[in-house]
């Protein structure tokens, strides 16, 4: 006998599973006692009638497995669920490599990567291509952005679903691309502030500004690409934290009040007067990224207003330092010193200044550590000489132009350069002026030798220049003389001049460099003990060229006339050929062209 089975699905659009079970023979009763023999053995009507029903479960279940593992391991196929799309093309049922090939393919059959990108900003309208501003899809990651559109096995059965491709842009080469386009339509916001003129503030309120913002505008572009529509990249405005009224505020109850009277600072070893023009170089008001306006006291910018007044209640910490001495470098002892707290006496300071009266601050002095140690000098691996060089002058020790050459050697000796630093020659002696002991001597201004303070300090400059391109060291900025002189090598050669012309190296090694400095009635020499890394250091130079002859100039006699020969101008090259191991590890090409310096002669035909 054949039954039929039917499962009743619930209204919606899964299978209807139709089962077959199997018949059967029938069981003959025993024909004694019938009664007895069924509830005894457990057979007859009933029992047959609990076997059938059992096996046909059993086949009903069975099928059922079967059938839904048929339907699920269709539902599963490939990575992306089926009935995927983007951008029309189907992509489910396809593994991930597939997907990947055949949207790559769809993507260059519709010139996708070169649609172009128009944008709207404000009242102009732009288009741009996308290579030029890092416009593109990435499939890759639009793929496995498809595999996880759907995880549900009966959504990846049946239905349909498109994913939005995800689209890349360089956000800064957009920015920049917008910010040309749009011209005039932004406008720079107005960042408030307070700055003194002498001891008057004045403020500066703050004004909205109009512009792109990067982010914005690459979202907007990602999302809008491929719409077919122009993209409207929006402008927004940006309006300070800080209020005009607010700026006016502070001028009113901090700025003018702070400068209208002396402060005085008390420590324990003794009292400071800060005048009003101290308090106006020193109190500061700083604009953070938003537009807040903050004041604080510089104490650094103090300390410079204040000058030596600090001299009796401050002792500066004293680096320990290197000397040479029986021909090896040995580290001296630095001090500690006592400074005042800069960070309560700025507190404490600024809280003081609102007032009319009661002007008074405690100053609170600490020790203060020498940031160079003579522990971490031992340490830098200044073990040996590793380059020298030395120039000669004329005139002997009682020149003005020795003398300065004196004076700035002495101002370099014993700097130590830690691995990784640029030292600046400028930023370690500061201004050479009278002050500082120099004097003045011949300088070469506008192209002509003049009387100038600080003459001479261009050969110091030249030697140190020469002995750190000898230890391999790493050139940073130097300038060579319009004219060349024959003390000096051609081309590797350097000048100074506060504040404009430099000189600087950085030490582009692991280990510290001590910059070790001498003279001599005829001589200056600067030597840089380190540790030796390279086998060898050398120049190779090329011939000269384009050489020009001087031309004959009169000037004015007198006290300012200073008379010249005239040199040839020429071009040349040198290369700095570095050697480690016995193999050339570097070759640095260096390039001057030197004018022809005139004759000078002071009168003649111009008299």
């Amino acid at each position: 006998m054949t039954l039929y089975g039917e499962t009743r699905p619930p209204a919606d659009d899964r299978p209807t599973v139709k089962v077959t079970a199997v018949s059967w023979p029938v069981d003959e009763p025993d024909p004694v006692a019938p009664a007895a023999t069924a509830a005894t053995t457990g057979t007859g009507p009933a029992r047959r009638s609990r076997r059938l029903r059992v096996l046909l479960a059993a086949g009903v279940g069975t099928a059922v497995l079967a059938t839904v593992g048929g339907v699920g391991a269709y539902a599963y196929a490939g990575d992306v669920p089926r009935g995927t799309t983007v951008l029309g093309t189907e992509l489910g049922g396809r593994s991930r490599t597939d997907a990947i090939r055949e949207l790559r393919a769809e993507l260059e059959r519709a010139g996708t990567p070169s649609t172009p990108l128009r944008v709207t900003v404000g009242e102009k309208s732009l288009e741009f291509a996308p290579a030029d501003v890092g416009l593109a899809v990435d499939v890759e990651a639009t793929v496995d952005a498809a595999a996880k559109a759907q995880a549900h096995p009966v959504s990846r059965l049946v239905g349909s679903r498109a994913v939005a491709p995800v689209v890349t842009v360089d956000a800064a080469r957009l920015d920049a691309a917008l910010r040309k386009a749009a011209g005039d339509q932004t406008r720079e916001w107005t960042v408030p502030a307070i700055i003194f003129t002498g001891t008057t503030p004045k403020p500066v309120r703050p004004r909205s500004g109009l512009a792109l913002d990067p982010q914005r505008s690459a979202q907007a572009v990602r999302d809008g690409w491929l719409s077919g529509q122009p993209v409207t990249v929006p402008l927004v405005e940006n309006t300070p934290a800080t209020s005009a009224e607010e700026v006016d505020k502070l001028v009113a109850e901090l700025a003018r009040p702070a400068v209208a009277a002396p402060v005085t600072l008390d420590t324990d070893k003794g009292s400071v007067t800060i005048p009003p023009a101290a308090i106006a170089r020193s109190l500061r008001f700083t604009a953070d990224d938003a537009g807040k306006l903050t004041p604080r006291v510089d104490v650094k910018r103090l300390r410079a207003a204040l000058g030596d007044k600090l001299d009796a209640i401050e002792t500066e910490p004293r680096d320990a330092r290197m000397t040479v001495t029986g021909g090896k470098p040995k580290p001296v002892d630095g001090r500690p010193g006592q400074q005042l707290d800069s960070a309560a006496l700025s507190r404490d300071l600024l809280a003081v200044l609102p007032r009319t009266d009661d002007r008074k601050v405690t100053g609170r002095l600490k020790e203060t550590q020498p940031k160079l140690t003579t522990e971490k000098l031992a340490g830098l691996g200044i073990v040996e000489r590793v380059s020298r060089f030395t120039t000669h002058f004329t005139g002997g020790l009682s020149s003005p132009r020795s003398q300065n050459i004196v004076q700035i050697a002495k101002d370099v000796d014993g700097t130590v350069v830690l691995p990784g630093e640029t030292f600046s020659l400028n930023g370690h002696t500061g201004e050479r002026g009278y002050a500082q002991g120099y004097r003045d001597a011949p300088v070469i201004l506008d192209g002509k030798l003049v009387p100038g303070v600080g003459g001479g300090t261009s050969q110091f400059t030249t030697t140190l220049f020469n002995a750190t391109y000898y230890a391999g060291l790493e050139d940073v900025e130097h300038k060579p003389h319009s004219y060349w002189f024959s003390r000096y090598p051609p081309v590797i050669e350097s000048t100074i001049f506060w504040p404009n012309l430099d000189f600087k190296f950085r030490n582009n090694t692991k280990y510290g460099v001590l910059i070790d400095t001498s003279t001599t009635a005829s001589s200056v020499t600067v030597s840089i003990w380190s540790t030796k890394i390279y086998d060898s250091v050398k120049t190779e130079y090329g011939p000269r060229r384009d050489v020009t002859k001087p031309k004959t100039i009169h000037l004015k006699p007198g006290p300012s006339c200073i008379p010249s020969n005239g040199i040839d101008g020429f071009t040349q090259d040198a290369f700095r050929v570095i050697k480690k191991d016995g193999k050339v590890v570097k070759r640095e090409k260096f390039t001057w062209r030197y004018l022809a310096e005139p004759r000078y002669v002071c009168g003649g035909p111009t008299d």
